[in-house]
Order: structure tokens, then sequence, then C-alpha cells
């Protein structure tokens, strides 16, 4: 091992750090583990846009209280440095492993800096968090949650005063206060007792929880529905936090048959049925879909861990349950408050750049403007607050990724929201005689059938990280003419901020949006493909769209593969 490696793994080895720290270590060292050992020391784990995520474990490039000792203290600086620290902080904490510990290790360092902190006891869903910072008017938040990753990991995601995920300029202001942190020395710090007992840290959940589900209720559209339809609802919180609030949620509503999966219905960090508990995942899905069919349910609907993503499957007329994409729960949900909602003046929703273009096609017809932003539900709440300053009334935000906000007193990805309206729609289309499946279909006869579907390739570690790089650069200095049978018509590159008319190959505009490591190719026939490295895996996605008539939907779905394997081709060739 080289110097600096050594030099970590010495000081971690001294009397800051606890013996089990020292005891994780040393168990590496006896038995030779050198590459576990230069992969946990060789960086410190990057204190990203949004907070940290990583392994749980011992050492700089892992998740642990010292790291997160130290990304509390940078945060505390900046705080003081930017914002005010007698609004105090929030913090809440989802149901992985470590999560409690690392909710309380923030909590013990913000006490120690003299910032209030409002610590959420029980775990909470992280909308939750971004509701409480804006009903107490504190400062910022923190959610310990590593959203929807596999059990071995944990994270850090940091909020600002108005709810939302930090962005610029405070995402790199922290940043910038993190990296100066480069000792435990510099980090202030009190047990989490003594904070509490100084009067330090106030319990809210009994207060914010009230509010927050009475505010949901203000969504609902057609009241009405929920106690008269006779819809029957299987529910799964996939061992996380939404166990106890998304049940109450639907019992206010009015909802009477909801039943909860029993086996992934208490918190559990272990995700024992769940290896990748992630409801974009058809596997994490399989065992409520599967007891919903036996049972009869109209719909099962499961959250990720820290409860801001849904995911749904609806019954057919068969009795099986079909899987919906993130972008048909986008599709059904905007166009319910498209054509249900009474809509405020001048209305606006907001996608991301990868989510589905048929959200435009139905905020157009219905005269609601539509902005899209970068992806990552943070730019939708930035949206959100340009859209305050300029007198325009946001009522609906999505992403593809299983991620919708349906109210603006939150401003992060909702799933309580989500998964009480995607309920009522349900019960509405079924009070009319059809169902929320057919009015899926018949909002693709009216504007064309999109298929979509997404392409991860993980590669990990410095060797994968350079992979990316490579692919990303292939994708910028040698943009292909064509792909397949698709003629490649518009470049749309974020980082340079450039649209490239590839017919003529001159600029044709700018792109409008923020910096980012994002390639869009726009092709014939109203097909797409974008690009773009994972800000939270070391994965580099790509996402594809293929559009047809709904009557020829197996042809659709043909040329789709066949676009597919051509970029996939070009792009690992």
């Amino acid at each position: 091992m080289n110097q600096e490696i050594q030099k970590r793994i010495d000081e971690w080895l001294g009397p800051e750090y606890d013996e089990a720290t020292h005891q994780e270590i040393k168990s590496l060292l006896d038995t030779g583990n050198t590459k576990e050992l230069e992969d946990r020391f060789y960086t410190e784990l990057e204190f990203g846009t949004g907070g940290l995520r990583g392994i749980i474990g011992a050492g700089t490039n892992r998740m642990n209280r010292y790291v997160v000792r130290k990304a509390t203290q940078g945060l505390a600086n900046y705080i003081y440095a930017k914002g005010d620290p007698k609004k105090g902080v929030v913090i809440g904490r989802d149901s992985r492993l470590m999560s409690d510990v690392f909710a309380m290790e923030t909590a013990s360092v913000m006490a120690a800096n003299g910032i209030k902190v409002y610590f959420y006891e029980d775990i909470h869903p992280t909308p939750m968090v971004s509701f409480a910072i804006r009903e107490l008017k504190a400062q910022a938040g923190v959610m310990i949650t590593a959203s929807h990753n596999p059990k071995e990991y944990n994270g850090y995601k940091v909020m600002w005063d108005d709810g939302c995920q930090v962005t610029p300029p405070a995402d790199k202001g922290i940043i910038e206060e993190v990296r100066k942190i480069s000792s435990l020395s510099q980090v202030k710090y009190i047990s989490f007792d003594e904070a509490k007992a100084k009067g330090m840290i106030e319990i809210i959940d009994t207060k914010i929880d009230a509010l927050y589900l009475e505010r949901v209720k203000t969504i609902s559209i057609h009241p009405e529905v929920a106690n008269s339809s006779g819809v029957k609802i299987c529910y799964s919180p996939l061992y996380g936090t939404g166990y106890r609030i998304i049940p109450e949620a639907l019992k206010r509503w009015g909802f009477q048959d909801v039943y909860v999966l029993p086996e992934q219905g208490r918190p559990d960090g272990n995700f024992p049925t769940t290896p990748y508990p992630n409801p974009e995942e058809t596997e994490a899905m399989q065992e409520g879909m599967r007891y919903a069919a036996e049972q009869g349910y109209d719909i099962f609907i499961a959250t990720d861990p820290d409860a801001d993503r849904l995911g749904v499957a609806l019954r057919d007329r068969t009795g099986k349950m079909v899987l919906l994409n993130g972008n048909q729960i986008a599709t059904l949900l905007a166009y319910y408050v498209a054509t249900e909602k009474k809509l405020p003046k001048n209305p606006w929703m907001v996608k991301t750049i990868v989510t589905t273009d048929l959200i435009t096609d139905i905020a157009r017809d219905h005269q609601i403007g539509l902005a899209d932003v970068l992806t990552g539900f943070k730019w939708i709440g930035l949206k959100i607050r340009q859209f305050e300053q300029e007198g325009k009334n946001f009522v609906f935000g999505c992403e593809e990724s299983h991620g919708v906000l349906l109210a603006d007193f939150v401003r992060d990805k909702d799933a309580i929201m989500g998964v009480s309206l995607f309920a009522e729609l349900t019960a509405y289309y079924k009070s009319k005689g059809t169902s929320a499946l057919n009015v899926l279909y018949d909002i693709y006869r009216k504007y064309g059938f999109y298929k979509e579907s997404q392409k991860s390739l993980t590669l990990a570690g410095i060797e994968g990280l350079s992979q990316i790089k490579a692919m990303m650069e292939k994708l910028r200095t040698q943009t292909p003419s064509t792909i397949g049978e698709w003629k490649v018509l518009e470049k749309q590159d974020m980082k340079t901020d450039e649209v490239i008319d590839m017919t003529t190959h001159t600029k044709k505009g700018s792109t409008g949006l923020p910096s980012s490591d994002v390639v869009v190719l726009k092709l014939s026939d109203g097909a797409k493909v974008v690009a773009r490295p994972s800000g939270t895996e070391p994965k580099i996605k790509f996402y594809f769209t293929t559009r047809g008539q709904f009557d020829d939907m197996p042809t659709v779905e043909k040329k789709h593969e066949a676009l597919r394997q051509a970029f996939l081709a070009y792009i690992q060739g």
C-alpha cells in the first residue's frame, strides 16, 4: 500500500476512533486483505451535491459515524457562514442499518455547535423532513438514507431552508466547508443525551405527523370516492418508513380496505425478501403482486425505504396484476390532475429531461405550462421556488424513476402524496365504470404510444469511473450520424450548454439548463436517447424512447429493442 493509504489507516487505529472501528480494520490487516483496505482508504467518501452515500464500514471511503461527524461539522460551519444557526436543523432517518446511529451523531455535532435540532425519534419518510423544515422555518435538514440502494449502503441527504435538496450555490458551498474538515479534532461534539438534557434537541414526531397528514388530505380531488367505490388496496413499505404513515394517510382519506403485507410491513434494514428494495425493480414488487392477484385487490402499491418513490401494479380484466413503470405512474397522475383538478391561474407542471414527453403532450392539451429540468428532484424543487417569484402556480412534478410531487408544501418527491392520490384516481375511474389501466390506454390512443426504458451499466472502482468517462467522451466527440435505422437529428450537450443540429453540424442554440454531464440525442420518428452517469452510484444510465400508434404497439416495441441494441453496440464498441 502507498504511504498515503497507510497514513490514513494508522490515523484510524489511533485513540480518537472507537474499539469496534479498530477491530474492523485490524481484521482486514490480519487477513492480508490489501485490496479491501485500499478501497476503504484510497480516497475520502465524496460529499457530493446532495450529500453522502456509500457502503457502511470503517474507513475514509465508507459511511460511518466519523465521516458523518466531519460532514456535519462542515454543514454547521456553512450554516454559520451563509445561514441562520438560530433557526435550527431538522434531522430524520430511515430504517437502514446504522441510520439511528448516524442520525444521533448528526444531532450531537449540530448541538455542540449551538444549533437547535428538531429530531424525528421514529423513522420517517424523506418528504416529511422537507415538510418539517418548511413548517418549523428551520435553516436546513439532514435525512439519513440511501433511498433504494442495497442494505450495505447508507447516506446523508442535505436540504436547505425551503425544504429542497441543496442546489447552487449552497451545494458547492457546503462541499467546500466539508472538505476543510481534515481531522476529527476540528469537530465539535457532545453526546446525544447531553444535548437532549441541555434542551438542544426537540422531538417533533407527534407535532409534525398530524400537521403533515392533514395537509396531504388537501390534495384530494374527488374525496367522495374513497369510501364509496369499494376499491381494494394492497400496500408494502418494503421494510421502510412508510409502514405507519401511509396506512394512516389512506385511512384519513376514507379508504376502508387497505391491507399491509405483513412480511414487508415491519421496518428492517436487512430487507430480507427484497435485496434491492426499489419499487422500480420487478423483483421487489413480485411478492405483493402475487398476493394482490390471488386475493382480488384492485391495486398493489409499494414505497421504497425512505418513502419518496412509489411502485404501482393494477389489476386488469383477467385478474392479472400489470406493473406500471415510472413514466406510466406519472402519466396517469398528470392526466388526473389536468382533467379533474380545479386548476389555479397560470398552472405549471415540471418534469425531468429523462421523463416521458407524454406529460408535455397532456400539459399542452390542457393549457398547462411545462418546464423540463435536469435529472434529480432537487431541480424540480428549485423550479418551484422560481415559480413563486414569477407568479406561476405549481400543480405537478415528476421524474421517470418513480418520484412525484403534487403540492408545494413539500419540496422533494413524496410517495405519501403519490400513493394517496393514485389510490383515489383508481377509485374514481372504478366509480365511473372503467379502470386506471383503461384510462392509460385511452391516453395512448389520443397522444400516441410511447415506449420507454432504461439501461444501467454498473462500472465500479477507479477502472469503472474511467470507462464511464470514456463513454461520455465518445458520445460527445464521435457522435454517430445514425443509430440503427434512425437518423441522429440533434445533440443536446448539457455540459457545454449546446444544441447541435446533426444534419448540418452547426450550433442552433443552448439548452438553458445548468451544466451537467448529460447528452441527449434526438432521432428520427420521435425516438430519443439520453446518456448520463449516475450521481449516487457507480453507474452510467441510458434512457431510450420510441413512439408510434397505440394500435401498432408490437411494432413500436420491436423497434424499441432494436434501438437499444444498436446504441449499446455503438457505445460499448
